[in-house]
């Protein structure tokens, strides 16, 4: 195992002159398959690229940005595993005072918009360079085409224009960044690659052309007809290539990258892991996002459930590919081996854990289906739940020597285990038994169907059928876990009246008094986002009450959670 170099002194160490790859980062080098930097540029250096990284660079000076200095092939930037105004302010635009992905934990190191600051600071200190700019990762993902900003209430361009970067590499990112890395060391055209998007002077032929960035900024339907169109074209089996003129500019997208298969998966997560801070970074201080991923595996990548949200099933993608269960046993082997282990894993799971093993056949073979979605407005025949293999492995993973308890911290689809008529009880009866600990935490989201409806959720029937169950579970068992829901207000069509009965039917049939609860924040390329920004219904066209006033929205979190109970609370624990 080791870290990939982040000083000239570690890069001469390894016999190196030069770096083919530098990668940027707004978060701290961790150096574990949670971090998109690290997964990347490990993948990067397993296929024979010398790659170092620069995280959380100053921005004032040139003292961070060229202590590497300038890469043969490209620089590789990303804002981190957030966007970076989600991760520096509120969904009422408050600056957030900590950072989980600093030393410290104090929010001090990573800049609004921290793609575009990367890029303008290799630009500043780099000049005239040659050196490809390549920006990743989620904030550029989401922010590929014309996109609305809600931290500035505008449209934006795509960010590769703002950003003055060269190439964005959208979605998951190894495939394309070593095709990238294999086409720029060979001397070789780069531009058809999949999962790429570029400036253009022209148009592209045989793409399909989405409304213009003017066109979007002047008539929101058009921006609606935009979004419509780049969603549909997400899916790497029936995708079409896209392009967007922007001034006499053209943004060109190529079709997304194939899907993962689940040797490739194994590969990229068989990787070496140090699993802890670069000593480099380590020495700044406590990074605390390392106490929940430096023991937690991932099984699988994607999402189905397209909640809208939820930017998932345009970054990770509609199709779960999920990893093979040798692969899972060997990396919890190899954790539980570790001389500190202290007898727990964290998290198994993915975007949803509970999807591990279950896809549509259909899907697998011609790809997601344009005129329906796998779990909304109910499940499709066509996708067959059964949570069996997840049963097989979280029992085999229990037996591996030094294992305590494996908790199951991603979220868990109740509707999907209410469909499952074969084995969902005995799933649930397994997770409430084993793998969780006191609590099980679900996300409903809402609870009236009209708000449920906009967010693509099923109604509220199941969660009722779903919390009778758990608890008829805990009785049998002689347990006493208890469910805690995780809810959004100020969601587009939601208003006072609806969390006024969100809190009766909480107190009602849920008998809870909700603690977490969260104000709506519209972050690009999402339909809820679009929903927000146009104050338009995309699937109806129809007129839709938005609340965009900050206190207003205050107000219909306030109605579930009065803000002295909070206090309350608070002063409690202290």
């Amino acid at each position: 195992m080791m870290f990939l170099p982040t000083t000239m002194d570690e890069v001469k160490k390894l016999g190196w002159k030069q770096l083919d790859i530098i990668l940027v980062s707004g978060d701290t080098y961790i150096d574990t398959s949670y971090n998109g930097t690290a997964i990347v540029g490990k993948w990067l250096y397993k296929h024979g690229f010398k790659v170092g990284i620069i995280a959380q660079p100053n921005i004032d000076d040139d003292s961070d940005i060229t202590r590497l200095g300038e890469p043969k092939l490209y620089w590789g930037i990303s804002g981190g595993c957030v966007d970076s105004m989600v991760a520096n302010y509120t969904a009422t635009k408050k600056k957030r005072r900590t950072d989980d992905f600093t030393p410290g934990g104090e929010n001090n190191k990573r800049p609004d918009r921290a793609v575009i600051v990367y890029t303008n600071l290799i630009r500043r200190f780099f000049k005239n360079s040659p050196i490809p700019i390549v920006i990743s990762g989620i904030e550029s993902s989401l922010r590929r085409i014309t996109h609305y900003d809600y931290w500035s209430n505008s449209l934006r361009r795509p960010i590769v224009f703002d950003a003055k970067a060269d190439i964005i590499s959208y979605g998951m990112g190894e495939k394309s960044m070593l095709q990238l890395a294999n086409a720029l060391k060979n001397n070789t055209p780069w531009e058809d690659i999949r999962g790429l998007c570029y400036i253009s002077k022209e148009e592209k032929n045989g793409y399909l052309k989405l409304p213009s960035f003017e066109e979007c900024k002047n008539d929101k339907y058009k921006f609606i007809e935009a979004f419509n169109t780049f969603y549909q074209n997400c899916d790497p089996i029936t995708a079409k290539g896209l392009y967007q003129q922007c001034g006499d500019r053209y943004l060109i997208q190529n079709p997304p990258c194939e899907n993962y298969t689940s040797e490739e998966l194994d590969e990229i997560y068989s990787m070496d892991f140090e699993r802890g801070v670069h000593p480099y970074y380590k020495k700044m201080g406590n990074v605390r996002a390392l106490d929940t991923i430096r023991n937690s595996v991932t099984t699988h990548r994607g999402c189905y459930g397209e909640c809208n949200f939820c930017a998932i099933a345009i970054h990770q993608g509609r199709t779960v590919i999920s990893r093979t269960e040798d692969s899972i046993i060997k990396e919890v082997e190899t954790l539980a081996s570790a001389p500190k282990f202290k007898g727990y894993i964290a998290d198994v799971g993915g975007p949803t854990a509970n999807m591990y093993q279950i896809e549509c056949a259909k899907k697998l073979k011609l790809g997601a289906c344009r005129d329906r979605r796998c779990l909304y407005p109910e499940k499709c025949p066509a996708l067959k739940i059964n949570h069996t293999k997840q049963i097989d492995l979280l029992n085999k993973l229990k037996k591996i020597k030094n294992i305590k308890k494996i908790f199951i911290a991603s979220g868990i689809r109740y509707d999907m285990i209410l469909d499952d008529s074969k084995c969902g009880q005995l799933y649930l009866e397994d997770i409430i038994k084993d793998h969780v600990s006191g609590q099980m935490k679900i996300a409903p989201e809402h609870t009236e169907d009209k708000v449920l409806n906009l967010m693509g959720k099923q109604g509220k029937a199941p969660l009722k059928k779903f919390k009778d169950q758990f608890y008829q579970i805990n009785n049998k068992l002689g347990m006493k876990q208890f469910l805690t829901y995780y809810l959004i207000a100020a969601h587009p069509g939601c208003d006072e009246k609806d969390m006024l009965d969100l809190k009766r039917f909480a107190s009602r049939e849920l008998k809870v008094n909700p603690e977490q609860v969260q104000v709506f924040t519209p972050t690009p390329s999402t339909y809820s986002t679009l929903m927000y920004y146009t104050e338009i219904n995309p699937f109806t066209g129809k007129k839709l009450f938005v609340e965009k006033d900050n206190n207003r929205k205050q107000k219909q979190k306030d109605i579930v959670i009065p803000r002295e109970d909070k206090f309350k609370k608070q002063n409690k624990r202290k």
